[in-house]
């Protein structure tokens, strides 16, 4: 048959578009599939030179064929994701032909129409779509019933297309022919008395009757048991293989009245209706409505719009009815009469306007909530009352039945009872997939409930409390089950809704609250409650809210930890005069009494909190991180291939998606914020809907290396996304989401690039590039008919006096008012004039960490630039200064965005992070960092720590307050080591004057002088010295508080990496990178040279603590141990003790023994007089890092890379314990990483360990007592007070710690 006109006009209509966007080898696979085209056609469609010709070749070969071959490319463009090109083609679908006997494409046949006429089978619907799925199931269930007499029952609740479906389900030629060739018969019940029933069958009959001969008609039956029987006869004598259809049965007593062994097909609400007869039975629930397409094609359908003309109310609609067939009908021929009134529609249906929405179809109900109250109306009066208490719950919560076994005080069995009869009358839903059953109301019944009850909200939520409050008045739940999940989690809900304000204070001013709830649902669910009950909350007190919050919010990431952090330890980390950290001394304190240790931050307040959010959203490093434009959600993605939404103001997570087979490098919000782009290096490219999570496009074919960045323009006037990548040529492209192919190539770089950015006003496009260039490629918003490359910046030019080689420019980003053009390189971030290309402005920082990323803010003259050396630091581009330092990164941060207000900002990291900053805060903020490299003295309760800062100066810190006693100037040569020594006869004292004294004199000297008026007595400066190591080699020996040089001693040739006074004072030992040890008297600047180690030598100690015993114990990265006499600088023992590098040494107390632990991965232990090896340690995994003895020599521990600890019996070298064995954390180590330092109690029975955080150990158990999680990482060391109440320890951040516990 030929094409037909009305399908002949379209392609030819549609033919431009056709052949510009198709790729025709795509959607031949489909036609020759289909037999329409052939395998030469296919062939002689491929010789065609180009893409466009094979189209036009294909459109030609189609106007030739006939309707099939139409209906077939139609079919082709669906499948390949041609969405809008097929829509121009719906329309003028051809008819196909009829098959034998007038039958329809379907197969149903005339005669299978007139059977069901016959029957009383109601037509289809005016308007109709298919709901194959549950078609099929119901078919099946129905052709059970071909051999044998049964029921097969469907249903659901009001609304659901129950009729709709049984009709459709018998409208099958095949069916009808294998099955019920006795015909088919339908009778609508619904809800009535014995003489409308009785009404009812003698129709029935009398209809069947009809169809035979005059003969057997029969007078009308004058009882409902005579009917039955009538019923009967007819059903098995006259029709024995026919299908009686039952629409809408409400009551047992009325089903079993067809109790007459024959094959029944019954829809109800009543599930449990069936159970009241006898036969075989089936059933297909239909547990869910119109998935969105089948909902907007109903709407498309009564008011005559194409799907892609149906405003955006549509989408709305069907969604906020959950796709309910009688409710999108309903509205649908509603719609078709005033077209103009979607909006408001809309509104009445969001507004739980029920009785607006009035019959408009053949339905047996006025209005929707009378429909839905015909169900409640038919329970008993107490079930009726128990229904309502179902009001509280929330959309889309499904709960187990323990909860409403507290709510109503009832056992379970009974309540689970209960809970069928509702689920058999289709008013409650039940997964079954979960054990225990866990039950849920539809969307629509939900509202009617809230709609009938809004009165008594208040008090039914007040109910729920009293409830809970009754049955766990010992405390909340925390078995963690689903009865727990939800009243952990809407507990605060329930509360806030009965107003009980009160009740909520001392909820959630609770850090047992917190701690529970964090456990079990994680941070962000706390976080987001603060936020939300905020307004309630600050009647009571803003600041205790404020408190509360700024704790989850900044150590967040912190209780996603497994194993769950103790709680009360990172709060006693909080500002001494919040709410939190008082109740945490409280718990602390009444803890410590019954044997638990806490330790309190001594210096806390020096230390100033910049964060104001931390998430963790990720397994693996985040390379992308973006805000909405609202502002009000972010997106992640990263290493772990997926793609996460959540809140901004408490990281709650919104959405997440596998979106690549591959590391996820970018992601983008669109302007409207409904989309998001992401790109992989999979090569794709793909756009998903953000409220659906729903994947849109993918684009996979021109991208043919890894997708670095993607952005869609900044405006909607017209929406496009532009990509970049490592190919050769064709490496950065502009797409239209509508089509299939790129719509520009941007030619020019020939290297990968590596960032493309959209200009303020979208009138351009700068792309970055590892060839050494910035190009800013103009082009036409409307019509894309150009997009030339505008001007070239030559970034490496601008590095031109160095030598390192290539310049890769990792970035660019436009200032707001579009003038100003930001690029990244190696350590600097170039600013240029965009008009003249001429550089305005250069920041270059320090040369050892690159700039990764920099992002210019929208709203003021702020600049971030985040760094690889974990850093992110903010500038002000028209003074060229920088204003703030954000330090809290633990690895390279990869990303830095501002909010579109500029009052946020973000940054990503490799150490799994997202962190949000204040600007304001940070922009008024910078912190002083220390250097990990440091020495500590105790001295009864005085503390004093030195240590290098982050701008190369020597400082001296008072330990339990964190203020700084003496800084030096800013030195040339990096300082690498610093030690301490105090002279006895300076002392420096305090008085009630507030005046401070220093002099010479001796303690007994200063008492007798100032008697009873000192007030206290400030040992760290009794005469105290510092020595510093440089990398210059050099070492300076100065007098504090004054900062006098006393000395400066030269002699290394390389950095000096330790410095250790002996104790008189008189002699500093130093050892360095270039392999030596000196022996100092620093006064006279008299040396003694330690030769012999062939690497470096980190470290060295005295083999005993005797003033007089003069041995120093050596060992270096060359596998070696050396004993010198430190006096005459004669070497006196020389062992090769490992295969590897050294990495740690100590000597027992007792002085008998010193250990060596190795990169080798063992640890050996050695006699101090024999130097004779007396136990090699194997069992690590990984290289072992430190050690110590226990303080009466019988056990050692080690520590190892991998953050395990094990404890040995020094006596026979066997294993005695192995720490840290519960689990890796998510820096993927035992102990956050490499263990660095151990140290024994005096009495032996406690360890504390440092790697990435500070560990207290049970000895005897090897169990873990207490963590401190520092806001860093890595720590060096730890030093510890001879009573083990005191810890100092600084972490990468430059935080210094004074931990103290008494516990």
């Amino acid at each position: 048959m030929a094409l037909e006109e009305r399908a002949r006009s379209s392609l030819l209509r549609c033919r431009h578009r056709l052949e510009q966007d198709i790729k025709p080898s795509y959607l031949m696979d489909h036609m020759i599939s289909d037999d329409v085209l052939t395998v030469e056609e296919e062939e002689r469609i491929m010789n065609e030179p180009h893409r466009k010709d094979q189209a036009a070749a294909l459109l030609e070969l189609l106007l030739m064929k006939d309707n099939r071959a139409y209906i077939s490319f139609y079919n082709a463009l669906v499948k390949e994701a041609y969405d809008g090109l097929a829509n121009l083609l719906h329309g003028d679908l051809p008819q196909t032909s009829p098959d034998k006997q007038n039958g329809s494409s379907d197969g149903f046949t005339s005669y299978g129409q007139t059977v069901l006429s016959e029957g009383g089978v109601p037509q289809r619907p005016v308007v109709f779509v298919s709901r194959p799925e549950l078609v099929n199931r119901v078919r099946e269930k129905l052709y059970r019933l071909q051999k044998e007499a049964g029921w097969v029952t469907v249903f659901g609740m009001a609304g659901s297309g129950k009729s709709v479906l049984a009709a459709e389900a018998v409208r099958h030629q095949g069916l009808i022919e294998d099955c019920f060739p006795g015909g088919i018969h339908w009778l609508s019940i619904g809800q009535l008395d014995k003489p409308d029933l009785l009404v009812k069958i003698q129709s029935l009959c009398f209809r069947l009757e009809q169809s035979l001969d005059s003969q057997s008609l029969h007078r009308p039956s004058s009882s409902l048991d005579e009917a039955k029987e009538r019923l009967r006869f007819l059903m098995l004598r006259k029709y024995p293989r026919s299908l009686l259809i039952l629409d809408d049965i409400w009551d047992s007593t009325v089903l079993k009245a067809f109790d007459i062994h024959c094959r029944i097909l019954l829809t109800t609400r009543n599930r449990s209706l069936a159970d009241s007869v006898s036969g075989a039975k089936h059933e297909v629930e239909v547990d869910r409505g119109l998935d969105e397409n089948k909902g907007l094609e109903i709407l498309a359908l009564y008011t005559e719009t194409k799907l892609q003309g149906l405003p955006e109310e549509a989408r709305s609609i069907v969604k906020e009815c959950k796709g309910s067939p009688l409710v999108v009908s309903l509205i649908g021929a509603l719609l078709k009469d005033k077209p103009n009134r979607w909006r408001y529609y809309l509104s009445q249906l969001q507004k739980k306007q029920f009785k607006r929405i009035r019959k408009s179809s053949s339905y047996d109900y006025d209005a929707l909530d009378q429909a839905m109250a015909a169900s409640i109306e038919v329970l008993p009066d107490e079930h009726r009352e128990l229904y309502k208490d179902l009001t509280v719950l929330e959309k889309d919560i499904k709960i187990p039945a323990k909860v409403l076994s507290v709510l109503w005080d009832l056992e379970p069995e009974e309540v689970e009872d209960i809970l069928e009869g509702f689920v058999n009358k289709s008013l409650l839903f039940v997964d079954s997939h979960n054990k225990p059953c866990l039950y849920y109301l539809h969307d629509l019944q939900l509202d009617f409930l809230v709609e009938q009850n809004r009165t008594q909200l208040e008090s039914l939520h007040s109910k729920v409390v009293q409830q809970y409050q009754q049955y766990y008045s010992d405390g909340p739940p925390t078995s963690g089950d689903e009865e727990c999940l939800y009243w952990i989690r809407f507990l605060t809900h329930h509360m806030a809704k009965a107003n009980l304000s009160q009740e909520l204070y001392s909820l959630m001013f609770s850090l047992d609250w917190v701690s529970i709830k964090a456990r079990i649902m994680g941070p962000a669910h706390l976080i987001n409650d603060y936020v939300e009950y905020g307004p309630i909350l600050d009647k009571e007190n803003s600041e205790a809210r404020s408190q509360f919050q700024e704790f989850l919010s900044l150590n967040g990431h912190q209780l996603e930890q497994r194993p769950f952090p103790d709680v009360v330890q990172l709060a006693l980390s909080q500002p001494r005069t919040s709410d939190v950290y008082r109740q945490a001394l409280l718990q602390a304190q009444g803890r410590a009494s019954r044997g638990k240790i806490y330790f309190d931050w001594l210096n806390k307040e020096s230390v100033e909190g910049l964060s104001r959010l931390v998430i963790h959203p990720h397994q693996g490093s985040i390379y992308s991180a973006c805000f909405s434009h609202d502002g009000a959600k972010i997106a992640s993605c990263g290493a772990s291939k997926t793609l996460r939404v959540f809140k901004s103001t408490s990281g709650e997570k919104l959405t997440e998606i596998q979106a690549h087979d591959d590391e996820v490098l970018c992601c983008a919000f669109s302007p409207d914020d409904r989309l998001l782009a992401t790109c992989s290096s999979d090569r794709k490219v793909k756009v998903w809907n953000v409220e659906r999570a729903m994947l849109l496009r993918v684009f996979e074919e021109e991208h043919e290396e890894q997708v670095n960045h993607c952005q869609f323009t900044n405006t909607t006037r017209r929406l496009l996304l532009a990509t970049c990548s490592n190919d050769k040529f064709m490496n950065a492209k502009l797409w239209n989401l509508n089509k299939p192919s790129s719509q520009n190539s941007m030619f020019g770089h020939c290297e990968p690039v590596n960032h493309c950015c959209f200009s303020p006003d979208d009138t351009y496009v700068s792309t970055s590039s590892n060839d050494g260039t910035l190009k800013v490629t103009a082009f036409e918003l409307d019509t894309l008919s150009s997009a030339n490359e505008w001007k070239t910046i030559n970034v490496r030019d601008m590095f031109a006096e160095s030598d390192e080689g290539e310049v890769l420019v990792k970035c660019s980003t436009w200032t707001a008012d579009g003038k100003r053009i930001i690029c990244a390189a190696r350590n600097a971030a170039l600013v240029f004039d965009v008009e003249t290309s001429g550089m305005l402005l250069e920041i270059r920082t320090n040369r050892l960490s690159t700039v990764q990323y920099c992002h210019a803010c929208p709203t003021s003259n702020l600049l971030a630039i985040a760094f690889s050396n974990y850093a992110v630091e903010l500038w002000d581009l028209e003074s060229n200064k920088k204003m703030a330092d954000c330090s809290g990164h633990l690895s390279w941060v990869q990303r830095v965005q501002f909010s579109p207000d500029g009052s946020q900002l973000l940054s990503c990291s490799d150490d799994q992070t997202v962190r949000l900053w204040e600007t304001k805060k940070v922009h008024t903020s910078s912190a002083v960092c220390l250097k990990r490299d440091s020495d500590v003295l105790f001295n009864e309760e005085e503390i004093v720590v030195s240590a290098a800062d982050n701008c190369n100066r020597l400082q001296v810190r008072e330990g339990r307050t964190g203020s700084v006693l003496f800084q030096s100037e800013e030195m040339s040569s990096r300082i690498r080591c610093t030690c301490m020594c105090r002279q006895p006869s300076a002392v420096v004292l305090g008085q009630e004057d507030g005046t401070v004294q220093a002099a010479r004199l001796t303690a007994s000297q200063v008492l007798r002088r100032v008697g009873c008026r000192i007030r206290r007595l400030l040992t760290p400066f009794r005469g105290l010295m510092l020595a510093v190591g440089l990398c210059t080699g050099s070492v300076q020996v100065l007098e504090v508080p004054s900062g006098k040089l006393l000395a400066t001693l030269l002699g290394h040739t390389k950095t000096v990496l330790h410095c250790k006074f002996t104790q008189n004072g008189q002699t500093l030992i130093t050892s360095s990178e270039d392999t030596t040890i000196r022996v100092w008297r620093w006064q006279s600047g008299e040396c003694k040279v330690l030769q012999g180690h062939k690497e470096q030598v980190r470290c060295f100690s005295m083999l005993s603590n005797s003033p007089t015993d003069t041995r120093l114990l050596s060992w270096s990265y060359d596998g070696t141990a050396k004993l010198w006499d430190s006096e005459s600088g004669e070497k006196l023992r020389d062992i090769e003790a490992h295969r590897g590098a050294i990495l740690s040494c100590h000597v027992s107390p007792d002085g008998c023994l010193f250990a060596t632990t190795s990169a080798d991965k063992t640890a050996k232990l050695w006699h101090c007089e024999s130097w004779q090896c007396v136990g090699t340690l194997s069992g690590h995994q990984d290289c072992v890092r430190s050690c110590r003895f226990s303080w009466d020599s019988r056990c050692i521990a080690t520590g190892d890379d991998n953050g395990e600890i094990r404890l040995w019996s020094v006596k026979d070298g066997s294993l005695l314990k192995i720490c840290s064995r519960e689990g890796k954390d998510a820096m993927d180590s035992l102990h956050g990483g490499w263990v660095t330092d151990l140290h024994f109690s005096p009495d032996n029975t406690l360890l504390v360990s440092t790697g990435g955080y500070v560990k207290w150990w049970d000895v005897e158990k090897g169990e873990a007592l207490q963590t401190f999680y520092t806001s860093g990482t890595a720590l060096k060391r730890i030093h510890v007070s001879a009573d083990f109440s005191t810890f100092v320890t600084i972490d990468n951040m430059g935080i210094l710690y004074i931990l103290y516990g008494d516990g």
